[in-house]
């Protein structure tokens, strides 16, 4: 594995009951990069980005075989307590889903859960994690306020914040702009490029002008199999499979 790597499979398969969903997965993800995953719908890139904090777990028949290490550190060790993992390694989904509470609330509710509970110090985190989702501008005088009332996109950069409140390591990212507008969806595109300096960045997008805008890594998957990893800027300008190629190209997906 390489000396930057922060997220390393190998050989990895998963399986839902009886579909292989994956099939020896091999990739080493490098720290402070934006490592987008893109391919057709079911292909398994979504299954792949789930792997990497344990959110397969909660579906019933999963199997896994193989090796996914987070620094160096074997994830599914039945000895690494899950909370912990997924306090180092945040996730953001593809609808924003902000609590029914205040956006305050909602940007305080990891560190309490992790056993914060001084005033200040909560303060701090809340005003730091909403200037690192760029949205403390925009909200800083209606933190009592339901995080509900907010548009969309408000929403998803609120939820990039709730991630962001508990220091996580790295940032998983499903499909984070697909129900926004394009104004949103450049916001938070932007926010991608500035948090990358301090997070490792794993995206799945079906947007390929997205993969090549904010990516500097890429892998393609199809069928289950990740066809191509490389450099974002290499893989679209000469993949070097023809199935990646096709892919891009529009030929199928």
């Amino acid at each position: 594995m390489a000396d930057n790597t922060i997220l390393s499979s190998k050989g990895l398969d998963l399986w839902y009951g009886e579909n292989h969903a994956l099939k020896d997965v091999s990739m080493d993800i490098p720290e402070h990069q934006v490592t987008a995953l893109i391919g057709p719908s079911g292909c398994g890139k979504s299954t792949f980005l789930r792997i990497l904090n344990r959110m397969n777990d909660l579906i019933p028949e999963v199997k896994i075989t193989g090796s996914i290490q987070y620094r160096g550190q074997e994830i599914y060790d039945p000895k690494v307590d899950v909370t912990w993992l997924r306090k180092q390694v945040g996730m953001v989904f593809q609808k924003p889903n902000p609590f029914p509470m205040s956006i305050y609330d909602n940007i305080a509710y990891g560190p309490r859960t992790h056993g914060i509970r001084n005033k200040s110090q909560l303060d701090d985190i809340v005003e730091k994690s909403l200037q690192g989702a760029a949205i403390w501008d925009e909200v800083k005088d209606r933190l009592k306020k339901s995080a509900l009332g907010l548009s969309g996109g408000q929403q998803q950069r609120i939820c990039i914040a709730r991630a962001l409140a508990v220091e996580p390591d790295i940032l998983l990212m499903d499909e984070a702009t697909s129900a926004l507008d394009p104004i949103s969806t450049s916001k938070i595109e932007d926010l991608i490029a500035d948090l990358k300096k301090d997070y490792t960045i794993v995206i799945v997008t079906h947007n390929m002008q997205q993969a090549t805008r904010v990516s500097d890594k890429c892998a393609f998957f199809l069928l289950g199999q990740l066809i191509e990893f490389g450099d974002t800027t290499q893989l679209f300008s000469v993949p070097s499979d023809k199935r990646t190629e096709d892919y891009i190209t529009g030929r199928f997906g």
